[in-house]
C-alpha cells in the first residue's frame, strides 16, 4: 500500500496545489482545512506523514503537534508563511522532522515529503529490530545465553522456509513460546497460529479437534465443525505434546503432511490448505518410536528442524532476565507496585528450578500476591523444593559429617563456655557455608531446610550487627 500524506492547509488552493506536488510520487493524499477536521482523520487513518500548516482558523497548528506522544509522534513536516527562529525551534523540540516556509517549490516539497517517509519506515525498521532483539529479546522468548542465541539463529534461518519444525525440552522451558516465535519470525506472520494440545483432548475427539467434522458425524456433533487444520489456513499448525497422539490417528496425520489434504470426519470431500507445522514433545521422540508408541515414518516426516529449548539451571543468567520481565508482567496483571528485586538474584541464580520457566513464573506471582511492597526481599519468596535428580550435586561424605565432628568438639564443658543459642547457630551455619564454599543452596541441603531459611537469617544476623 502507498503511504498516505495528510495535508492540513486552510487555504484550498495551496491545498490542492500542494497535492499536486505529490501527484508524480504515487502517494495517497488528504486534505484537512482546519484543526478539528484534521484531528479526527489523524485518529481514524494514522496517516504516514502529516504537512501542518501553523496558522489555522480554529487552532494554532503547533498545538496538534503538542498533543503526540513523544515516543510515538507521527512524521510530521510543519509549514508556515510566516517563518520565524522560534517557530522553527519549537516545531522541531514538539517532534517535526522538518520545517518548510512558504512559499514552495514543487521540487524542495517533493524532496522533504520522501525523506520524511524514508526517516518514518527507518524508525519502524528500528523499532521492530528492536521488539525483535533487544535485551536478549526474540519475539516472546527472553535469554541472552549462548544456549538462546544458538536457538534464536535457527529459528531465523529457518523463517523463510516452510518446513517443519520440532521442539523438544522439559516441561515449562516454553515451547508454545518457540512455536509462536517460529510462527512470527516467518513470511506467515500475518495469518492465523492455531495451537492443539494433543494431551489435553481425549483420543476420541482429537481426529475432529484436527480436521473437523459435519454435523450428525458422531453423536453430540450438532454442528459443521472446521478443525485446527481448516484454521490454520496459510498460516502455522502446532501440534503441542505430539507423543501423546494416538497411534491410529498419526497415520491420517503423515498422510496429511504429505499431501496437504484431508476429509473431516463425516465426509467424503478432500479439503487442501497451505500449512506449516510445528511439533513439540517434552519426551525423548526416538525412545517413543524404539517402544511402539510413535510412527517411525512420522517421525522422519516431521524431524526436519529440530530445535532443543534448553532447562532453567543450565541457562545462567537468562534466570534474573526472564525473572525480571516476569516480574513487571506480573505487576500488572495484579495491579501490584513493583518496583525491583532487593537481594534476591542469588537465590534465583543459584536454585535448580526443576519446574524451569512455569515453576518460576509461579514462585513470582506466588511473591506478588502475597506481598505488596514494592522491592521484593528474599524472606518473601516461598519454600523452594528440592529436586534430587536436578538439584545442586550433594557434598561429598566428608563434608556432611564435617560439621556434626565440629559441634561435638565445641560443646560446653562449663558454664563459662555456654553461648547464647542464636549465636551458637550462627556459627554453626557459617562453618557449614564455609564448608559448602559459599554455596548456600548446598549448606541449606545438609542442614535440611530451604535456602530461603538461611537467606533470612544471614539477613537478621547482618541487621543486629
Amino acid at each position: 500500500m502507498p503511504p498516505t500524506v495528510l495535508i492540513v492547509e486552510d487555504t484550498q488552493s495551496l491545498a490542492m496545489m500542494y497535492q499536486s506536488y505529490l501527484l508524480p510520487t504515487g502517494v495517497n493524499t488528504l486534505v484537512a482545512s482546519d484543526g478539528a477536521t484534521a484531528i479526527a482523520i489523524i485518529n481514524k487513518v494514522q496517516p504516514d506523514l502529516i504537512v501542518l500548516d501553523v496558522m489555522l482558523p480554529d487552532m494554532n497548528g503547533l498545538d496538534i503537534l503538542a498533543t503526540f506522544d513523544p515516543e510515538n509522534c507521527p512524521q510530521v513536516v510543519v509549514l508556515t508563511g510566516h517563518a520565524t527562529k522560534e517557530i522553527a525551534i519549537q516545531s522541531i523540540k514538539l517532534g517535526a522532522c522538518d520545517f518548510l516556509e512558504k512559499p514552495i517549490e514543487a521540487d524542495r516539497f517533493r524532496i522533504t515529503v520522501n525523506n520524511a517517509l524514508k526517516i518514518k519506515n527507518l524508525k519502524q525498521t528500528v523499532t521492530q529490530y528492536k521488539n525483535k532483539y533487544e535485551n536478549g529479546k526474540y519475539f516472546d522468548l527472553i535469554g541472552s545465553s549462548k544456549q538462546m542465541q544458538s536457538v534464536y539463529q535457527i529459528i531465523s534461518s529457518a523463517s523463510a522456509s516452510k518446513a517443519t519444525a520440532f521442539i523438544t525440552g522439559e516441561s515449562g522451558t516454553g515451547k508454545e513460546l518457540c512455536a509462536r516465535a517460529v510462527h512470527q519470525a516467518s513470511n506467515r506472520a500475518d495469518k492465523p497460529f492455531v495451537a492443539l494440545n494433543c494431551a489435553a483432548i481425549p483420543k476420541d475427539l482429537i481426529e475432529s479437534e484436527i480436521f473437523g467434522h459435519l454435523k450428525g458425524a458422531f453423536t453430540g456433533a450438532i454442528a459443521n465443525r472446521v478443525g485446527a487444520a481448516g484454521q490454520a489456513d496459510g498460516g502455522t499448525l502446532f501440534l503441542d505434546e505430539l507423543c501423546e497422539m494416538d497411534i491410529n490417528l498419526q497415520s491420517k496425520l503423515l498422510r496429511f503432511i504429505q499431501t496437504g489434504s484431508y476429509q473431516q470426519v463425516g465426509s467424503e470431500k478432500v479439503v487442501k490448505v497451505d500449512v506449516r507445522f510445528v511439533c513439540a514433545t517434552n519426551r525423548d521422540p526416538l525412545v517413543e518410536v524404539e517402544s511402539g508408541r510413535f510412527r517411525e515414518d512420522l517421525y522422519y516426516r516431521l524431524h526436519v528442524i529440530p530445535i532443543e529449548l534448553p532447562p532453567l539451571r543450565e541457562r545462567g543468567q537468562d534466570i534474573i532476565e526472564i525473572a525480571e520481565a516476569l516480574f513487571v508482567k506480573i505487576a500488572k496483571d495484579e495491579g501490584h507496585p513493583y518496583k525491583g528485586m532487593a537481594g534476591v538474584k542469588q537465590l534465583l541464580m543459584q536454585y535448580s528450578w526443576p519446574g524451569n520457566v512455569r515453576q518460576l513464573e509461579n514462585v513470582i506471582r506466588n511473591v506478588l500476591v502475597l506481598h505488596p511492597e514494592a522491592f521484593i526481599d528474599i524472606d518473601m519468596l516461598p519454600a523452594l523444593p528440592e529436586n534430587s535428580k536436578k538439584a545442586i550435586e550433594p557434598a561429598p561424605m566428608s563434608l556432611q559429617t564435617k560439621p556434626a565432628n565440629i559441634l561435638i568438639d565445641d560443646l560446653p564443658n562449663t558454664q563459662n563456655d555456654v553461648k547464647a543459642l542464636w549465636l551458637a547457630e550462627k556459627e554453626y551455619i557459617e562453618r557449614v557455608i564455609k564448608i559448602c564454599s559459599s554455596n548456600i543452596p548446598k549448606a541449606a541441603s545438609l542442614l535440611d531446610v530451604s535456602p530461603s531459611t538461611l537467606y533470612r537469617k544471614i539477613k537478621s544476623w547482618e541487621e543486629n550487627e
